[in-house]
């Protein structure tokens, strides 16, 4: 029996070195591999993931998102910088513009730093609501817009030195003060303004993180202007105080160009032909007072409904611009146009009642010694009738002898005698009678001279002015 007990023993001892000796041969087995697969279980230890989570719960654990990095030690510095994707349109009524942007925004918070697989850690947006973010707004902004679809836009990068960048897309409504004197050659700088609104400049400062171009790039396809130039842009920091202290903003001007062909396709074109027009009764007849009252009036009429249009796509400025000039010295020479046709005609209508009732008087004693009116389109001369026919040449009358005479046997054939009256406006009078009614008039021969080249003149020196001379862009004044 311990023979037995013996055997068992040692055959137990030899089956254990030969399991031991097949764990060394396989180390597959230490790790737990399951039979009838060649590779191993992943270590929980060794996935990224769940290194990362551990990570995040450890950086989390204790984190104060109510307080800012370096609190009571030193100022927290964020860099900014700004991608203008789209930029336009402006509202001139409104005084404000559209911009679409790829706000960004870096800093570093000692509290989040780590070691571990991967240098930069992509992180959700949804984490940026456990941590200090700032509380940046945009001074000058009526109405921003953060993109949440198809998630929210933003983006959120965690450095192993501690180092976060955050962006988010924006599209805001900002405002742009108009200088408007110079319209619509003018030019101008519209602000984008942005800084913390709690943290004065002891606390959280703004810097830009490289140059102009490099801080603030604009897209090559990324204007949105139809009556406006992107010319540049300008960068720069101010410092504002008020009662809780003081702040410290970032500024950008976008400088903007009006584009001009619009206006003088809309405007200065049809103000020009309505002065042309209005001095075009300067060469028709002054008797003709329908066809020039209708020139003068109509005139008057277009460049008033033209000046209102005008003002409709205008702010309510209380200054006139620079079309709000032009057009009111078009419309002075349109008045002028209308004033100088009444201006003639009530001179003429004087002359003429003097002049015709002198005529009047002396037709009136001549026919009375040598013709006397008989039928219709006859005149009887000395016992012979004579019917009155006009002429082929114009303000000439001819009366040639009747064929019938009143005597009873027939007069020999006798030539055509012809009389010939001067004619004046439909009137026919004797020969040697005062003519002052059909006459030009001195001041419409004035007019036709003086009022042209005074236009020619007068847009010479509008446009030399306007068009030649460099835009000057004004900024609105800081907060003080």
């Amino acid at each position: 029996m311990c023979d037995m007990a013996g055997a068992h023993n040692k055959l137990a001892v030899l089956v254990s070195c030969i399991w031991i000796f097949l764990m060394l041969l396989e180390p597959s087995l230490q790790n737990g591999a399951v039979a009838g697969h060649r590779e191993p279980l992943p270590d929980d230890s060794k996935d990224n993931i769940t290194i990362f989570t551990r990570i995040l719960d450890r950086l989390l654990d204790g984190y104060d998102n109510r307080l800012r990095p370096g609190l009571g030690e030193s100022v927290t510095e964020v860099r900014t910088n700004i991608y203008v994707t789209s930029f336009g349109p402006v509202s001139d009524t409104d005084m404000e513009y559209t911009i679409d942007v790829f706000f960004r925004q870096s800093w570093r918070d000692e509290r989040l730093k780590f070691d571990g697989p991967m240098q930069v850690l992509p992180l959700n947006n949804l984490l940026a609501s456990k941590i200090w973010t700032p509380d940046t707004f945009f001074h000058n902004g009526k109405k921003s817009v953060a993109h949440n679809m198809t998630t929210p836009n933003k983006l959120l990068r965690l450095v192993d030195n501690g180092t976060l960048l955050y962006t988010m897309r924006l599209t805001i409504h900002a405002e742009c003060p108009m200088h408007l004197e110079d319209f619509p050659m003018d030019a101008h700088a519209c602000p984008l303004k942005f800084g913390s609104y709690a943290y004065t400049n002891n606390e959280v400062v703004y810097i830009w993180t490289a140059d102009d171009e490099k801080s603030v790039s604009v897209a090559p396809d990324g204007s949105r202007l139809n009556q406006y130039d992107l010319l540049g842009h300008v960068i720069g920091k101010e410092t504002i105080s008020s009662s809780t202290g003081e702040y410290v903003v970032m500024t950008t001007y976008f400088h903007l160009k009006r584009k001009i062909g619009y206006f003088v396709i809309q405007t200065y074109l049809p103000c020009i032909m309505t002065v042309i027009l209005s001095q075009v009764s300067f060469w028709l007849n002054r008797e003709s007072v329908p066809a020039r009252t209708v020139f003068g009036v109509t005139t008057v009429l277009t460049m008033t409904t033209l000046s209102i249009s005008a003002r409709n796509s205008l702010p309510k400025v209380a200054y006139a611009t620079a079309m709000d000039w032009f057009m009111a010295v078009c419309y002075a020479f349109v008045f002028s146009a209308l004033i100088e046709f009444a201006t003639v005609n009530y001179f003429t209508k004087r002359s003429w009642a003097w002049d015709g009732q002198k005529e009047s008087q002396d037709m009136r004693r001549r026919e009375s010694a040598s013709f006397s009116k008989k039928t219709n389109n006859t005149f009887n001369i000395v016992g012979t009738t004579y019917p009155m026919s006009v002429g082929k040449e114009p303000g000439l009358t001819t009366i040639s002898k009747s064929a019938s005479s009143t005597a009873s046997a027939p007069a020999p054939a006798q030539p055509v005698r012809e009389v010939r009256l001067s004619r004046m406006d439909g009137e026919y009078i004797c020969e040697g009678v005062k003519k002052s009614y059909n006459r030009v008039s001195k001041v419409d021969k004035i007019s036709r001279i003086i009022f042209p080249v005074l236009f020619f003149i007068f847009n010479l020196a509008y446009w030399a002015t306007y068009v030649n001379r460099k835009p000057t862009i004004r900024r609105s004044n800081p907060h003080n």
